[in-house]
This record gives C-alpha cells, structure tokens and sequence, in this order.
C-alpha cells in the first residue's frame, strides 16, 4: 500500500523500496544438468534428421519388436484384416471370372446339385460372401457352407497361396509379440539400485560405492557390474568431445568379476591413480559436469534370457562422507532383508580431500579419524551427563511426592485438659 504524502515523505518511501529490494536474494531457476542415463535405465538421447529410414525395413522384425504396444496390436489387427480383404477380393474374381454369381442368379431354373458341383466354391454369392470363404480358410474354421469343388484349378492355387500367407503372418506377428513380453529389460525391473552413491573410507581408501539388489528369488546367473564415467572433455588440440566415457574398475576379490546376487551388495570402487574421481575432493565434486554410469548384466535363471539394468549418478546424487546402512540380519537361523532402508545412509568420518591428496599425505585420514573419535568422546560424555541429570531430576521429583504424602499429626483435647496425640 502506498504512503500518503502528508503522512511519510516520498524520499523515504523510495528509500525503504529500494533497500528491500536489495535485501531479497534474487534466486535464478537452474537448469537441470542433462543426463545420459536415466536413473530408470533408459537412454536420454534423441536421434534427429536420419534420412535412411530404409534401413529400419531391412530389419523389420526388430522395428516392430521395438515398436510401442499400441501400435504392435494396430499392425497385428491391419495385417489380417488387409489379408482377408485381398484374398476376398482373388475369391469374388474367381468366382465372377467363372461365373458363379451369374449362376446363382439363375439357379430357380437349375437343381441344386447340379449348381454346386458346376462353381468354383459353393454360396459364394457376393463380395460379403467371398470375405466370409477368405476368413475360413485362412483361420481354417470352416462352417461347412461354403467349400471348395475339383471345378477350377485356379481356386485350388489362390487356397494353397492363402494358406501360406496366412502362416507367415501367424509366425511373424505371434512371434514379434511374444518377443515384447518375453524382453529382457522387464526383468530389469527388479533390479534396483540405490538413489544416491556415497564416497567413504573403505580400508583406509576413499571409495565410491553403491547398493543393487534383486527383489526376485529367481537369480540373476553370472551377473556382472560395469561403471563407466561420461564427461564433457576438451583435447589438447582443442577439440571438444561432448560424451567421452572412461572405464573404472570395480573392487572385486573374484578373479571371475562376476557377483552373487542372492542379497543386496555394496559394489565398491576404490579411487585411486587409475580412476577418474582421483583428482575431485568434496569441494570440486559440485562443480563437476559428470556422470557415473552403472551397467549390471547376467542371464535370467528361469528364462536363460541375457538381461541388462542401468542407472546412473550425477554428481547431485553423489554423498560425500556417507556409509550406507546394514539391511541384513539373521533371525531364526534365515538372512532377512528389510528393503525399506535399502538407499538409507548416515554420516561417517572422511577426509574431505581428494584421494590423490590423501595418499600424499597419509596423516589427512588419521587426523580426520582421530577428530571424529574426539567428537564421538564428545557426544558420549554429554549424553551420560543429560542421562544423569534426568535420572536426577526424577529422584527428586519421587521425593517430592513421597514427602506430600506424609501424614502430619493432629492434636486432641480432653475436658480434663489433657492432650491426646495420635496420627491418622
């Protein structure tokens, strides 16, 4: 509301109206830092101006593999309706080439039997007709009302083709939808990853680690976990390589690389001289344009299909100094897995240098854990002194109610004027 004149001076309301706007933080809407690999696994990349599209049709069972429900069940109903219509129509020629329709135009002058062994396919009168003869051959009902006679040989050779055709059509379409239920990425989808990664002390390295698990019991055969970093990069001669992906080894005392995953497992990636992440401290990591792409493959135990589950991590989504949580227990003489704190984390001591700082100077991570054994002395101290001032606090409490409830003592007097004492 604005100030009246008599009232406030107009230099101080311009004042106070500039300072406030001073002191409002102007925030701007950052933009989201696009990413290779959903964390859904898909592929965030979008093919623009292919002007070969030909190619799709030379592998035509895989473009309609790949081709989306609703347009698969518009393909499979059009290619045996389009069947249907043309070999109606071969039948209708047929049947108007030999005479036929006129025939049973003219059959009140003609017997029956006579009539039927003369066509080519008895009670095909009409176009309606000849689409209904098409349906049975090549569905093979056959309601008995129309069939077909020794009259025309041609009839015979459109009947045989039918029949081919008819086939091949059932082998592709049946085939292509069995394919798109039986995929190997709808397995994936109980394969899970953590949402966050974390980079913690593991053995005394920093580490970059993160959680899969399988909400299926039917296992995953010879599974298998790959991590590649994807960043912008520029070569020395000035070239900008707007995907360059790198390799990073995975920390697994197997020499087969390969994983049991009959329980959720922490995949551990030490940072040393040979991966990406040995330059970035906890600092730097914000400011990193990068990507960790993980790739978790294996063979389906019940189908023996090869799967593959993707994600990935940017460095938003990366937790410096967190541990993840145990999430596996023994009760009863049976692991149990409580997957509601499967991306759970808490807060550990780490140096917040990077690894190539810390291995050049070692004392970093002693001086780190030995400030945390303080801080963890600390909080220890001062939670058994508020545990004795509360137990304090309800002795004396106790007391108080214990003292209110003595009963004090009442004096009587006698005529005599002598002096009774008794408690009640």
């Amino acid at each position: 509301m604005l100030a009246r004149k008599s009232i406030i001076p107009e230099e101080y309301v311009l004042a106070r109206i500039a300072a406030e706007n001073l002191r409002k933080p102007r925030i701007r809407d950052r933009l989201p830092r696009a990413r290779f690999i959903a964390k859904s696994g898909a592929c965030n990349l979008a093919h623009k101006n292919i002007r070969e599209q030909g190619r799709f049709l030379q592998d035509i069972f895989t473009t309609l593999v790949d081709l989306k429900w609703r347009h698969t069940l518009v393909i499979f109903t059009m290619s045996f309706l389009c069947s249907w219509l043309l070999f109606a129509i071969m039948w209708w020629l047929v049947a108007f080439a030999h005479g036929d329709i006129y025939a049973y135009m003219e059959k009140s002058g003609m017997e029956k039997g006579g009539l039927e062994s003369a066509v080519c396919v008895t009670n095909v009168r009409s176009f309606t007709s000849a689409f209904l003869f098409s349906i049975e051959v090549q569905v093979t009902i056959g309601f008995g009302g129309r069939m077909m006679t020794e009259e025309c040989p041609l009839a015979i050779t459109v009947l045989i083709l039918q029949n081919i055709v008819g086939l091949i059509i059932n082998a592709v379409m049946l085939g292509c939808i069995f394919m798109k239920t039986a995929q190997a990425h709808r397995r994936a989808e109980t394969l899970i990853f953590s949402r966050h990664a974390v980079i913690a002390v593991r053995n005394g390295k920093l580490c970059f680690m993160f959680r899969v698990g399988d909400l299926r019991k039917s296992m995953i055969i010879s599974a298998s976990v790959r991590i590649q970093v994807v960043k912008k990069t520029t070569t020395p001669e000035g070239e900008v390589v707007p995907i360059h992906q790198l390799d990073i080894p995975v920390d697994n005392p197997i020499e087969s690389n390969n994983i049991f995953l009959v329980a959720p497992l922490i995949i551990c990636h030490v940072i040393d001289k040979r991966s990406p992440l040995y330059d970035i401290s906890a600092t730097d990591l914000a400011n990193q344009d990068l990507e960790v792409i993980v790739i978790l493959e294996g063979v389906v135990e019940t189908t023996g299909i090869t799967t593959q589950a993707r994600t990935s991590y940017i460095a938003e989504e990366i937790q410096w100094g967190h541990r993840f949580v145990s999430i596996v227990t023994e009760e009863e003489g049976v692991y149990s897995v409580d997957y509601s704190k499967f991306g759970n984390t808490v807060k550990v001591a780490a140096p917040r240098c990077s690894a190539r700082e810390l291995d050049e100077k070692p004392s970093i991570l002693i001086q780190t854990l030995q400030k945390s054994e303080l801080s963890h002395q600390n909080s220890l101290r001062k939670r058994n002194s508020m545990r004795r001032n509360n137990s304090m606090r309800r002795n004396n409490s106790i007391r108080r109610n214990n003292s209110s409830l003595i009963v004090p003592k009442v004096q009587f007097m006698t005529p005599e004027g002598n002096q009774n004492t008794s408690e009640s």
